[in-house]
């Protein structure tokens, strides 16, 4: 957590708090938000589709469920959770994807659930090495347009430019009724 941009720690921190019941760390790779957000008291849930990930996430947490699943199949049951963290685990999908994995998220929240999506912002839809792997940068109102059209109503969007890291894009939302 020491790498998080204070700004963003205290943005998903305030998200977190309005969310009822359980919340998903959705890619939740390492487990770094996983184990803070369990530790300030959260009900929280892991996922992450790589099994070195899901390991590691374990031990950082290990009070924590965590499970392995890919973000367009959570197995979890309909209108389960409270709250979705997608905090930049979509920027390594195929914009084409992107709306699988958010339909999946909006599947699983209940109603007045909320979501919150960290990617790296850019002025364009476009693809750029990463160390992990190819990632994409999302014009702000894409990601908006591909939050809303799978049925979400989107109560915020925060960009952030810092000298010497990645524009920063935050997008979160509700599931409506």
């Amino acid at each position: 957590m020491q790498a998080v941009h204070p700004a963003d720690r205290t943005h998903v921190e305030q998200w977190a708090a309005d969310c009822h019941g359980v919340v998903v760390d959705a890619g939740c790779g390492p487990g770094h938000w996983t184990a803070h957000l369990a530790g300030l008291g959260h009900r929280v849930v892991g996922l992450d589709a790589v099994p070195e990930f899901v390991a590691i996430a374990r031990r950082t947490a290990p009070d924590v469920e965590v499970r392995r699943a890919t973000l367009e199949s959570t197995g979890l049951p309909p209108g389960s959770v409270g709250g979705v963290l997608s905090w930049y685990s979509l920027v390594h999908h195929e914009p084409e994807a992107v709306p699988v994995a958010l339909a999946e998220f909006h599947r699983v929240l209940d109603a007045g659930g909320g979501l919150l999506v960290g990617a790296f912002a850019g002025a364009v839809l476009e693809p750029f090495d990463h160390a992990v792997t190819t990632a994409w940068r999302w014009p702000a109102e894409r990601l908006v347009a591909a939050v809303e059209d799978v049925g979400f109503t989107v109560v915020d969007v925060r960009e952030r430019e810092d000298e010497g890291v990645r524009p920063h894009l935050a997008v979160s939302a509700v599931r409506p009724g």
